[in-house]
């Protein structure tokens, strides 16, 4: 179902990007790999190349540059400028603190990021597909864009963004066979608490020993099951959760067994 399709993947270089762009290489889709550290998706696109025999395109991108995205959308070589499926997963956050103790830095980087990047992907993409008739656009969301926790303040008011502009595609995009899905993790295992801490392990490592955490495989096979089901089917949203979280603030303290 995917053989030769197109996918563009935003924030590649890493935890559920990558893992979608291994998945999607494993059913035969051709992909368009964007991340701001262009070393490591060079390295990724070769390895998909090796492992599946699929076609890759590597960028450096920042979705935070709308001038840039504009760019790199409109300069793709011909052979990769009809993409059949956006997954804009590129996001983080930064920090914990109380509003009245944030700076401000943090708020303008995760909101031109998770927010303003998503909507420049997307404005710079959707149009190609609505005139083809034909796409996905496959947002990562997140439980955080549901539920609010101590110290998640503006990061989870980006990602309730996230989940009103993902409403809001679909409700753009009625009458035309493009369509438009919301995938919500709960906890994953990833680079996530690494740039949340800037790098500080000794409060990164700590967040994932509570129970055994989501990986960034269970989000990339839930994304694929999204692109692959019949042009009938559009999966609205899906929230993922570890089986030891019901909520960002209801989980079981079980450990790594």
């Amino acid at each position: 179902m995917l053989k030769n399709k197109i996918t563009l993947i935003t924030g590649a270089s890493a935890g559920i990007g990558e893992a979608c762009a291994h998945a999607f290489a494993r059913e035969g889709s051709h992909l368009i790999l964007a991340a701001r550290r262009l070393e490591k998706v060079e390295a990724l696109a070769k390895q998909l190349i090796a492992e599946y025999g699929i076609k890759t395109h590597a960028l450096k991108l920042d979705v935070r540059d709308r001038e840039a995205v504009n760019a790199t959308v409109e300069g793709l070589p011909k052979e990769w400028s009809k993409i059949d499926i956006l997954i804009n997963n590129a996001g983080l956050s930064r920090g914990m603190d109380k509003i009245q103790e944030a700076h401000h830095l943090d708020w303008d980087e995760m909101i031109d990021t998770n927010v303003k990047g998503l909507l420049w992907v997307s404005r710079a993409v959707m149009p190609g597909l609505v005139a083809r008739d034909h796409g996905h656009v496959i947002n990562i969301g997140s439980i955080a864009g549901r539920q609010v926790y101590t110290g998640g303040n503006v990061y989870c008011a980006t990602k309730y963004a996230v989940r009103a502009i993902t409403q809001g595609m679909r409700i753009d995009l009625v009458g035309t066979r493009v369509r438009c899905s919301s995938v919500d993790p709960g906890m994953v295992e990833s680079e996530f608490s690494e740039v949340r801490f800037r790098g500080d392990l000794e409060k990164a490592e700590p967040v994932y020993k509570n129970f055994p955490p989501l990986q960034p495989v269970d989000i990339a096979e839930t994304v694929l099951f999204c692109a692959t089901r019949p042009p009938h089917v559009n999966i609205q949203d899906v929230l993922v959760m570890p089986q030891d979280q019901a909520a960002v603030y209801a989980s079981y303290p079980r450990g790594l067994e």
